[in-house]
């Protein structure tokens, strides 16, 4: 049996056993979830054995479920404030190391740096089940630091716990069919962050012809929970657009491709936002295709600009970009120009525009603002092409005025590509794009001077 047959119904039968019942699951109605909850927490930062451990997290955790929004962020601020490391202590054991630079004396220092929070979210991960909870619970958490920036150590906790519980060594590739059960099909179509599936029709479409693969992540102490997929489809060249992909039924046997095409690539939980699982996902699928398919020559992705209008729309109001009336039009308007005669020059435009973007635009870390393009960049691709009429759906529309890029994986360039990028913020890119780059900054300059 594979993975995914063996994990749906060990999953669900752990969800059938009744839980551990001890004072801290029965509750009196007259306390809150709130002071149920740090009394459970309590309880777990004493000495006592695991079985009674387990139970009191496996309460913990429910108490948490149970939390308002306002109770959340109490929580969180409790976790701040009284989890925190001991200041005095550490002062005294700084203070023995400076006396003897042992490595003993470097072990107490750096336990006794590490907050208690750290130590109590390991022990709420002990019940079954806890570390998705915990995952959820760090989704809660990122919601709020939005109006609560004081809660980010809090999240750098989670981070360094996360960083470890999910390393690429547990995580287990499978590849998702129309055979794959259907628990696990359906948290495919709710998670599909890119392109929505709109119903069991569309998904087949993607899973079951020779030349489409699906591929997803899972760990074993998440279930069948995925935490990351990527859709694939099996081409003859690169294509320019995701209309062509998605709604054909014209399929291509699988022997005659030359290119893999990553057309949607989806994070399925918030609660593991910053943890990397794309680069891996992407070089071990690249090893999984190159296996079945010697054929194939070229791996390339076919990306949405998400950010790409809304930058746009500043540049307009700042005055940094000025539009021709045909392309004003258009991005106002937010419809397809499909009868305009004067679509080259619009294309001309927009793409002169996109390739700005791409390599100037930056965002407050100095790499490139537009996310997907930080993502595969950093994953060692290169900015290939920028398409126009790449997707012209209604969020296609809105996000990118119609635009998508192909991002190339040469598998000998991979390693060069992400030094590059990450230790100097060198977008590698195609002539072509420099070109069309070069060409937004003099056609900018002729409208302001008009």
């Amino acid at each position: 049996m594979t993975f995914l047959q063996e994990l749906l119904p060990r999953t669900v039968g752990s969800l059938q056993k009744k839980a551990a019942r001890n004072q801290f699951h029965e509750t009196r109605q007259e306390i809150s979830s709130l002071e149920a909850l740090k009394t459970a927490c309590e309880s777990l930062m004493q000495d006592g054995g695991e079985a009674s451990r387990i139970a009191v997290a496996e309460a913990g955790l429910k108490h948490y479920a149970n939390l308002s929004k306002s109770e959340r962020k109490a929580f969180f601020h409790l976790l701040l404030n009284q989890y925190s490391a001991d200041s005095k202590q550490i002062h005294e054991a700084y203070a023995k190391f400076r006396e003897n630079e042992s490595n003993a004396a470097l072990q107490t220092l750096f336990e006794t740096c590490e907050p208690r929070r750290q130590n109590l979210l390991r022990r709420l991960n002990l019940c079954p089940g806890g570390t998705f909870e915990l995952v959820k619970m760090r989704a809660d958490l990122l919601e709020l630091l939005r109006e609560n920036p004081d809660l980010a150590p809090i999240d750098s906790d989670f981070s360094h716990l996360f960083a470890s519980w999910f390393n690429r060594g547990f995580l287990i590739l499978e590849s998702i069919d129309w055979n794959t059960p259907a628990a696990i099909l359906e948290k495919i179509v709710d998670y599909e962050a890119v392109h929505a599936i709109r119903d069991w029709k569309d998904l087949r479409n993607r899973l079951d012809p020779q030349d489409r693969r699906c591929y997803a992540f899972f760990h074993p102490a998440i279930g069948v929970e995925p935490l990351i997929f990527v859709e694939v489809a099996l081409c003859r060249g690169i294509p320019d657009n995701v209309q062509g992909i998605l709604q054909t039924n014209d399929k291509l046997p699988a022997h005659e491709a030359d290119t893999a095409v990553f057309y949607s690539i989806s994070n399925c939980q918030r609660g593991l936002k910053g943890i990397s699982f794309g680069n891996f996902l992407i070089k071990q699928v690249v090893q999984e295709l190159k296996r079945e398919f010697s054929n194939l020559e070229q791996f390339v992705t076919l990306s949405p600009l998400p950010g790409f209008a809304k930058w746009l729309h500043g540049a307009r109001e700042s005055e940094s970009v000025f539009l021709s009336p045909g392309a004003q039009w258009f991005v106002e308007k937010e419809q397809w120009p499909a009868d305009q005669p004067d679509q080259p020059l619009l294309a001309s435009e927009l793409k002169s525009l996109a390739a700005g973007y791409l390599l100037d635009a930056k965002h407050s870390t100095g790499t490139p603002l537009d996310p997907v393009a930080r993502f595969h960049l950093g994953n060692g691709a290169s900015l290939h092409r920028i398409n126009w009429a790449g997707d012209v759906s209604g969020k296609g529309l809105r996000q990118a005025h119609g635009l998508m890029v192909n991002y190339r994986y040469e598998l000998n360039e991979i390693e060069q590509n992400h030094e590059a990028f990450s230790k100097e913020g060198v977008v590698v890119c195609a002539p072509e794009i420099r070109r069309l780059a070069n060409r937004k900054s003099r056609s900018t300059d002729a409208a302001a001077n008009v």
